[in-house]
């Protein structure tokens, strides 16, 4: 009986012990646990990004439009320290893996998802593929939109707003570096010729006098455009020229007939 009474106390603090402290977790839930914590602290690591991917988006399209034609057809190959190059753009490898299949439908290049607009695929990007961005200094084209006129290509701006003169001569200054580290007039006759015309396109534009429009020197844009109404125009008015070519021909064989000889046998013979 003694034996019985000394041992309850054991099996009390056994059975608080067993009720009180945590079951151990087996190898797999910890290694699951684990993977949890590892990808939660991935997702708190995102880097944060001061720059505007809509912008840079809108300044490369200036440059693919307004400037590379004419860098292409001097055959100039622009050094990847210029701002302006395709590489110093963040976002470029990811705006090349956007897949537009038609109006309500964007795909992931990267993992073939389907979005039903660009801006969630823009979002999409931002969350699960944000490691492809290259954000060190100096690869925001959002930035460059000062000098390339971005507000000129926005739905939202095209409203009238008075000029700024301080603003004007911030964007010409950088408007003009551009040019000089882009297109030095050292580097032979292709670079002092690009340099001119981009301070003649994008440069002499941002004045608050009146008459100065940027783009002036055209662009793909507007050439395509060119091209597409002519061939309209010509293809509205082939038709009308068979029409032509086809009642001349018409009349001119009415004619013929009418002035054909008449044969000999209708004639009469002369007394001898």
């Amino acid at each position: 009986m003694g034996r019985a009474v000394t041992a309850i106390p054991f099996l009390l603090v056994a059975l608080f012990l067993s009720l009180g402290l945590p079951r151990c977790r087996s190898h797999q839930e910890f290694k699951g646990v684990a993977g949890t914590r590892t990808l939660l602290q991935e997702d708190t690591q995102k880097p944060e990004v001061h720059c505007s991917r809509e912008r840079s988006r809108i300044a490369w399209k200036i440059i693919e439009d307004y400037l590379m034609p004419f860098v292409e057809q001097e055959k100039y190959q622009i050094s990847n320290k210029c701002k302006l190059h395709h590489d110093n753009d963040m976002f470029r490898e990811q705006e090349q893996h956007k897949i537009h299949v038609e109006t309500n439908e964007w795909r992931c290049g990267f993992c073939k998802k389907s979005f039903r607009a660009e801006k969630f695929l823009d979002q999409h990007f931002d969350n699960r593929h944000y490691i492809l961005l290259n954000d060190s200094q100096g690869r925001c084209l959002a930035d460059l939109c000062g000098a390339l006129h971005c507000d000129q290509m926005v739905e939202s701006k095209r409203t009238k707003t008075k000029c700024n003169p301080a603003a004007a001569a911030r964007n010409h200054h950088l408007c003009e570096s551009l040019a000089n580290s882009c297109f030095p007039t050292n580097q032979g006759h292709s670079a002092s010729r690009l340099h001119e015309f981009f301070l003649r396109q994008f440069c002499d534009a941002h004045t608050c006098s009146a008459g100065k429009q940027p783009f002036s020197r055209g662009g793909k844009k507007q050439s395509s455009v060119f091209y597409l109404a002519v061939s309209i125009l010509i293809m509205m008015l082939l038709p009308l020229f068979y029409l032509i070519v086809y009642l001349y021909q018409r009349e001119m064989n009415k004619g013929i007939q009418v002035l054909k000889r008449i044969p000999k046998t209708g004639r009469k013979t002369k007394p001898s």
